[in-house]
């Protein structure tokens, strides 16, 4: 068996597992595993490919995250586990949100973040939220510090890294500050920071809540889009291998939860590359192109840029 099919075996394996198709839990929806493989692609590095002929508006999979956060705008509205809308000062909508949550609950809850958000608040920042998430999680015994390893980093400028040192110092102190042990946060370097910020930055989702039920979400992704509302962001093993297309044939959508589902745009032949829009397509070339080279570091050379559109 080669290397490379070694690989898709055992990263589908892993989000298979994670979603419970292992014990034949599956879906609603889906009736076997995604018809979908990771492989490589010439120019973007890994992707996702159809194994088989998938429809227009057929779901393809369905993905939990590896690691999420409500918006500071949205923490006293949404379960602090999965991001569906609670009552007010609710922290969680279940008691399966509430257990499930004591892999960073417990362990957060002992510091005082007050400092740390309000510092988030103003400097416009999020996915320092996600990197406190995470360390909790770390010093739980819950996850390990290389958990986003396998997720492909950004390229940080040297200014972008000296704006980190705050936010860094920050988080550092608040675990120091609620009587965290230098050996349950010896993994919490700087250098670590930065890293897991370089994989966080280009794989993060920004959580949009679709309103209504899956079968009110038309095939559009612009339809879609019009009742939408930003949550929080979130970590996915499966989604963050998709790449990027401004036509793309495939769309992510989040019904009442963080829970993730693809969705075909159009029909998609096996063989084929899957892709997603990372940001709103409707904007046009110059804008579109800008935002991406900005926020996501590649120049977007899909065939709707390069005929000018």
């Amino acid at each position: 068996m080669s290397l490379l099919l070694r690989r898709r075996k055992s990263l589908l394996s892993i989000y298979s597992r994670s979603n419970g198709y292992a014990n034949e839990s599956k879906p609603r929806g889906l009736t076997s595993a995604p018809p979908i493989e990771v492989g490589f692609t010439e120019s973007a590095g890994r992707g996702v490919f159809a194994t088989r002929r998938i429809g227009a508006g057929e779901l393809i999979h369905t993905d939990k995250p590896i690691l999420s956060h409500p918006s500071l705008s949205s923490i006293d509205s949404v379960c602090y586990f999965c991001l569906k809308n609670v009552a007010s000062n609710v922290p969680f909508c279940s008691d399966e949100c509430r257990q499930q949550s004591k892999i960073f609950y417990d362990t957060e809850k002992q510091a005082d973040w007050s400092h740390f958000h309000e510092y988030c608040r103003t400097q416009g920042l999020k996915y320092p939220l996600l990197v406190k998430r995470l360390a909790c999680t770390i010093i739980s015994g819950a996850a390990t510090p290389e958990t986003l390893d396998i997720l492909q980093p950004a390229t940080l400028s040297s200014e972008m890294i000296l704006l980190m040192e705050k936010e860094y110092q920050l988080l550092r102190s608040t675990f120091e500050d609620a009587g965290f042990t230098d050996e349950q946060i010896a993994f919490l370097s700087k250098k670590w920071y930065i890293d897991v910020l370089a994989r966080i930055r280009i794989n993060s989702f920004r959580i949009e809540l679709a309103l209504g039920s899956y079968e009110d979400i038309l095939l559009s992704a612009a339809a879609s889009v019009e009742a939408e509302a930003a949550v929080g962001n979130a970590i996915y093993m499966l989604p963050s291998f998709y790449n990027h297309d401004c036509d793309p044939n495939a769309h992510i959508l989040w019904i009442e939860s963080v829970n993730s589902k693809l969705k075909a745009l159009r029909d998609i032949e096996a063989g084929e590359e899957l892709r997603i829009c990372y940001i709103d397509a409707s904007m046009d070339r110059d804008a579109r192109r800008a935002i991406l080279s900005e926020g996501f570091g590649f120049d977007c050379k899909c065939a709707r840029c390069m005929s000018n559109d």
